[in-house]
């Protein structure tokens, strides 16, 4: 009998442990996608010699893709629930990695980046409700952690990328084998989670706009995502444009970016414990602005790095606070706040690329910095982050 139930033990176990794992590597997934397109912009860019007020129009589309698609995200959560959502978008981003690198032209891009955007979306308020609902049943704080293990994704796939690059491998061969090597175990941890799919109500508001205390919120989401954004999208070009670097040197800015913020966001859940939410986002956005100051008045690569560094320290607890304040509210309401922050992923990176088109990409990288100090003032007076 015992031999009999050993396997069927054996597969509880392996489920168990599958289920452990599933939302941290579902933010993990998105990190590597992100930093895997942030990373090779500026090859792509090349390939198909692209302006900067052209790359960033290929930019605004996947803006328009993601903030377009925030009320199919919120109605597939509603009815699907997240576990579901999560699947559908998941599967829905990994086909749209591969099809930025197979993009012939411009007017291809363009589509592409339209999808990838509303992927991303989608699979970005699945995986957070489910985080959200995990720190509720936790007792806990654990978003902060949750986005450090996004962190954890860009910075592996910002280093990865670097290597890919370097050994001359085009865009897409890289994007398709990301792509390939995530298939399964997404499959899997989708598999191995609890079904929660709602019951059906029809007088349930499925998407709404922020109001009240939200578009506080929100507002703070909307500069966070511009700052993230910007940086994710720009770093690379202004590395290689201002600072000289090879194909391969470029994604370290990223890089070093994302590398600060997996610290501060592992130890992001203590830090709000200890000393509010209001206060680490209002000193370490301040901390942001220095980084980024210092990264536009750098000249060589080394120093540069280290302003994007700092600057990824310090905007690292912005949008795993805002979210687990959101989340707070339910899914409806973390939908509404994220539409206006990602609202940012809309309007930062194209605004930026116009910046660098007509005054340089040092005055575009300034205006990142006081963005953060913005953030900052906006953030010491947020009540509804605690």
């Amino acid at each position: 009998m015992t031999t009999k139930l050993s396997p069927l033990r054996a597969g509880l176990s392996g489920q168990a442990r599958w289920r452990r794992i599933a939302i941290p590597l579902f933010f993990l997934l998105l990190g590597i996608v992100f930093a895997s397109w942030a990373a090779r912009i500026p090859a792509i860019r090349d390939h198909l010699r692209l302006d900067a007020a052209t790359l960033s129009l290929v930019l605004l589309c996947g803006g328009i893709g993601a903030v377009g698609s925030f009320p199919l995200a919120a109605w597939l959560t509603g009815h699907y629930g997240a576990r579901h959502s999560a699947l559908y978008g998941g599967l829905a981003l990994l086909v749209s990695l591969p099809l930025l690198g197979l993009a012939p032209g411009l007017w291809t891009l363009m589509a592409a980046s339209v999808l990838y955007g509303a992927a991303s979306s989608c699979f970005d308020v699945a995986i957070n409700a489910l985080g959200a609902q995990a720190e509720k049943e936790a007792g806990r704080p654990i978003m902060s952690m949750l986005h450090g293990w996004f962190c954890v994704g860009t910075f592996s796939g910002a280093l990865i990328a670097s290597g890919i690059a370097g050994l001359g491998i085009a865009p897409v061969w890289h994007f398709l084998l990301v792509s390939a090597l995530f298939l399964w175990p997404m499959y899997a941890c989708y598999l191995a989670m609890p079904d929660d799919r709602p019951e059906h109500d029809p007088h349930r508001k499925i998407f709404a706009i922020p109001h009240g205390h939200l578009v506080v919120l929100g507002v703070i989401g909307f500069c966070g995502a511009i700052v993230e954004g910007s940086i994710a999208d720009w770093s690379g070009i202004y590395m290689k444009d201002h600072i000289g670097a090879t194909d391969g040197g470029t994604p370290l800015a990223y890089a070093g970016f994302a590398g600060m913020m997996v610290v501060v966001r592992m130890v992001g859940d203590r830090l709000k414990q200890r000393y509010h939410a209001r206060r680490v986002v209002a000193l370490g956005t301040l901390g942001a602005a220095v980084g980024v100051f210092i990264a536009v008045a750098a000249h060589s690569m080394g120093l540069a790095i280290l302003g994007f560094a700092i600057a990824g320290a310090g905007v690292a607890a912005v949008f795993p606070f805002v979210f687990s304040a959101a989340g707070r509210h339910g899914s409806t309401a973390l939908a509404a706040v994220a539409t206006l922050g990602y609202s940012g992923s809309l309007i930062g990176p194209p605004a930026v690329g116009f910046l660098a088109h007509g005054w340089g990409l040092q005055a575009a990288m300034a205006f990142i910095g006081a963005l953060c100090l913005a953030i900052a003032a906006c953030s010491s007076r947020a009540q509804w982050l605690e």
